[in-house]
């Protein structure tokens, strides 16, 4: 099942597992990425908390927790090449593996359409 929120996440919904990173809309907004600071595995977050910052040579941006969860993995990759999110934010360029506390309250998050309007 794949979500959105209304501040630029999308997640990739698994079972009780989502991986999370930023929409294609927010890299290009935010330009080339030059750094990523990812959160520590086993870190919990409440919905909408802080959880990862990008910068780019325009601005620094922060990532919020699309839902309440704790962090399972973080992919290293983008930390070592920030540009995989500005070339495969789907794909390549996720930022973090979270175990939702409760996977139910992915229905309240946009879908894939929703979020379209939501950029459009």
């Amino acid at each position: 099942m794949l979500k959105f929120t209304s501040e630029h996440e999308w997640l990739q919904i698994e079972g009780d597992i989502a991986i999370v990173g930023i929409t294609a809309h927010a890299a290009e907004q935010l330009g080339d990425l030059v750094f990523v600071e990812l959160p520590e595995i086993g870190a919990t977050f409440a919905k909408d908390a802080q959880a990862a910052t990008v910068e780019s040579v325009k601005a620094a941006s922060d990532v919020y927790c699309p839902l309440d969860g704790e962090v399972t993995e973080i992919n290293q990759a983008i930390v070592d090449d920030p540009s995989l999110v500005n070339s495969d934010p789907r794909g390549a360029g996720w930022f973090f593996k979270l175990k939702l506390a409760n996977p139910a309250d992915a229905a309240a998050l946009l879908d894939e359409a929703a979020y379209n309007e939501l950029i459009a």
